[in-house]
């Protein structure tokens, strides 16, 4: 028997970073994103060997050992599925652990900017919950995600990621307090959705960043009281409400003005959401046919998303092209994480 898993990674098109606490618990945070064709994936094979064998291939992590009802996390190598297993384990309240091979791998690197750690754990739980039959939802799997992540495993972050992965497409988030989450999903029509997928470009700037050092300063200048982050976040909070209306309505110009207004905001919560290197690359991109263009995730580094008139998309490409990162194009995932079984015989 095999389980293979797969979940999507999302662009975040307005409000990015008022899913973090403590400012949702404050003034409560709101978020608009999207799931695109790039997947965290796993492939979990149940073996009889009594041993757990963890290869992350993308990352060339590999962890070897026998069955057990803990894994050490304090080693952070391939720590995301450890993190998963330990909860797993706990959750069921096993008093065997569990013999398994598991290979992890995604379309994006960590620091990305479009959620690939939190995507990989949605991943992993998912193909945990295909093998053990475990009645988990939608929202019982992103909140056990949030929960092994920022809890367990103590990694910073927000909340948006884990929920993405999970209900898949277009979703308008709502973050209050004690870490209650509505998620609304949009209803786009699907000329809207060929409208934005044929504007859209990715531009990987070359720099993965650590998302947890710009977290921390935001946390830090919500919890001071600093009125130019807590402005910003704000506007980033209105922003999202706009950005649901001009989606649902197909203003396109809309759309692009509030991305611009976003990713100015999102400048404002923390100081390093930019550096000079985003700012030439941004400059570039607007100067050579972009109506609009921001730094998905919290800022830093990672994918740049663009949108472009159609007409203006091959020159702006092949410009990009001539730079030291990654272009790509993306289109629009409308699922979010599933998981299947292959039976003996059905893979060979």
């Amino acid at each position: 028997m095999i389980i293979r898993a797969k979940a999507p990674l999302r662009l975040g098109l307005a409000g990015g970073g008022t899913d973090i606490s403590p400012f949702c618990d404050l003034y409560e945070g709101a978020i608009l994103n999207v799931t695109i064709n790039m997947y965290a994936y796993c492939i979990l094979e149940p073996t009889k060997n009594n041993k757990i064998i963890i290869d992350s291939s993308d990352r060339g992590e590999h962890f070897e050992s026998k069955t057990s009802t803990y894994l050490d996390i304090s080693d952070k190598n391939v720590l995301l599925v450890k993190g998963v297993y330990n909860r797993i384990v706990k959750e069921l309240n096993l008093k065997k652990g569990l013999s398994f091979k598991i290979t992890t791998y995604s379309d994006a690197p960590v620091g990305s900017g479009l959620g690939a750690s939190s995507t990989m754990v949605v991943c992993i739980l998912k193909a945990f919950t295909e093998w053990l039959n475990l009645p988990y939802g939608e929202y019982d799997i992103a909140r056990l995600a949030y929960s092994i992540e920022r809890e367990d495993l103590d990694l910073h972050g927000g909340k948006q990621d884990q929920y993405a992965a999970t209900f898949g497409g277009f979703n308008f988030m709502q973050f209050r307090q004690n870490n209650d989450v509505i998620v609304n999903p949009l209803k786009i029509k699907n000329w809207v959705r060929d409208e934005i997928e044929s504007e859209l470009i990715l531009y990987y700037t070359g720099t993965s960043r650590e998302s947890a050092k710009i977290i921390d300063a935001q946390i830090k200048n919500t919890k001071k009281n600093d009125e130019k982050s807590i402005n910003g976040m704000l506007k980033m909070k209105e922003n999202a409400h706009q950005m649901k209306n001009a989606l649902v309505t197909a203003k396109f110009n809309d759309i692009a003005r509030l991305l611009t207004e976003g990713w100015l905001a999102k400048k404002e919560t923390a100081t390093t959401v930019s550096n000079s290197e985003i700012e030439k690359i941004y400059k570039y991109v607007m100067k050579n046919g972009a109506k609009a263009a921001k730094i998905s995730g919290a800022g830093g580094g990672g994918f740049m998303l663009i949108l472009c008139d159609p007409k203006e998309k091959y020159n702006l490409v092949k410009k990009l092209e001539k730079l030291d990162g990654v272009v790509m194009i993306p289109t629009i995932c409308e699922h979010g994480a599933k998981a299947w079984t292959l039976r003996d015989g059905e893979w060979k």
